[in-house]
């Protein structure tokens, strides 16, 4: 195989001898992988990882009234042999050390392409566990805007404020630590492994597979990190103090009382199957292939695959609307009557919470005028709700007035049967 060495200077050499306008002396070319140019070296090292030497098919056309700019040299073929990480099993075999070991070794592996991404108190212990290993370290701290984005959930503000932030920084790194724990979030977070191929972002090298996700704390249950932080008398955030267990953006956090689990004053609307703002998308995978097998009939399975829910909203005073009846509706420019439609998934332990005063809603609408439907929207129709019908979380309620072809969304999470009356009575 022929290789070809660009290099911008008015000098060339060929194979076997090469010419300059300017010298009247000739050169010889020294031994494959080195050449010398002028008065600099310019050195090919045929055995680096990433050679700037490309293969060409054949000798280029020479024209002796211009003095070409390439050299060719030949040399063998170069295999090379990349030595892959098993993560998998590097993760089995830290999966009962200490954060502090856990710590060490990733910082070990990765030295300075590897970052600690920070937000909440497990960031503060992961930052104090690398203090204690003793080597170099650094942290993704960056300060975060005031104001969110509530409409389609909380994704597109999480996107714009946290996930492109940090993918920019990991486009970067190697790798990186999170404080990411089993107990934090049961529905999404309960099989985060120790030290995993990141499923969600790109690393320095680029593609799937390019960055490594340590979780050091992963095995350590909420109290070990508190015992941990007080033993070692670090500052924490006050908030903490306050009630706010896990700390987001202020307008989507809010303290929990006692008894609740933390990751309920995180999004406190949305499915706590979804409470994931991005930056650990990767978690929620294993969910939504299962809510793919709900499809859209009676008993599906549960969106985590374990059990079987029956049907929700079941009244002989609500319209039950299959995919081609929410879009025929949806379609008509007027109507006979005004509808009020609920999407939801019988799963969501916020539907089921409405799902009495809805169906009262429905019998007291009766003869009204206004019909009151539901539309299952999970599963196989969850995409077509999220981008005809405003869907951003479990339930959406959308109210399909007389004269207009666009619905219009209630916005309140107040779904008792006075405030559902009051937005109708509002629109109709």
């Amino acid at each position: 195989m022929a290789f070809a060495v660009t290099y911008s200077s008015s000098t060339a050499i060929s194979s076997s001898s090469f010419s300059r306008s300017s010298a009247s002396s000739d050169l010889k070319v020294p031994q494959i992988g080195s050449f010398r140019l002028a008065d600099r070296h310019a050195t090919v090292n045929l055995s680096q990882k990433r050679c700037a030497v490309k293969p060409v098919n054949a000798e280029p056309k020479r024209n002796d009234s211009i003095v070409p700019l390439a050299a060719t040299i030949v040399a063998p073929e170069i295999s090379e042999k990349v030595e892959v990480e098993d993560y998998e099993r590097l993760a089995k075999e830290l999966d009962h050390a200490s954060p502090l070991e856990i710590m060490d070794k990733a910082l070990e592996k990765f030295g300075n392409d590897i970052a600690i991404a920070f937000s909440g108190a497990e960031d503060v212990a992961l930052i104090e566990y690398a203090k204690l290993t003793g080597r170099p370290f650094r942290a993704l701290v960056r300060s975060k805007g005031l104001f969110s984005f509530y409409e389609g959930g909380h994704q597109e503000c999480c996107r714009v404020r946290k996930v492109r932030p940090l993918r920019r920084a990991l486009k970067g790194l190697r790798a990186w630590i999170t404080g990411q724990r089993k107990d934090q979030s049961p529905g999404t977070r309960s099989e985060v492994p120790v030290v995993q191929v990141d499923p969600v972002f790109e690393g320095l090298d680029g593609g799937i597979g390019s960055l490594v996700k340590w979780n050091p704390v992963a095995n350590l249950d909420g109290k070990d990190i508190w015992n941990f932080l007080r033993a070692v008398n670090v500052p924490v955030n006050s908030l903490h103090a306050q009630g706010y267990v896990s700390i987001g953006c202020e307008p989507c956090t809010r303290p929990v009382l006692p008894g609740q689990h933390e990751r309920e004053g995180r999004w406190w609307w949305e499915d706590a199957k979804a409470k994931e703002c991005g930056l650990h998308k990767g978690n929620l995978k294993q969910d939504s292939a299962a809510a793919q097998l709900n499809g859209n009939g009676n008993g599906a399975a549960h969106a985590n695959g374990t059990a079987t829910q029956s049907d929700i909203f079941n009244s002989q005073s609500l319209v039950t609307l299959s995919r081609t009846g929410i879009e025929n509706l949806a379609r008509l420019e007027s109507r006979k009557e005004p509808w009020l439609v609920v999407l939801y998934a019988p799963w969501c332990p916020f539907c089921q919470a409405m799902e009495e005063s809805y169906v009262e809603l429905a019998k007291k609408l009766a003869g009204s005028g206004v019909k009151v439907a539901k539309f299952r929207a999970d599963g196989e129709q969850k995409e077509y709700a999220q981008r005809e019908l405003q869907l951003g979380s479990f339930p959406t309620i959308l109210f399909f007035p007389k004269h207009s072809s666009k619905p219009i969304k209630y916005a309140s999470e107040k779904r008792d049967v006075d405030s559902l009356m009051a937005f109708i009575n509002a629109l109709r």
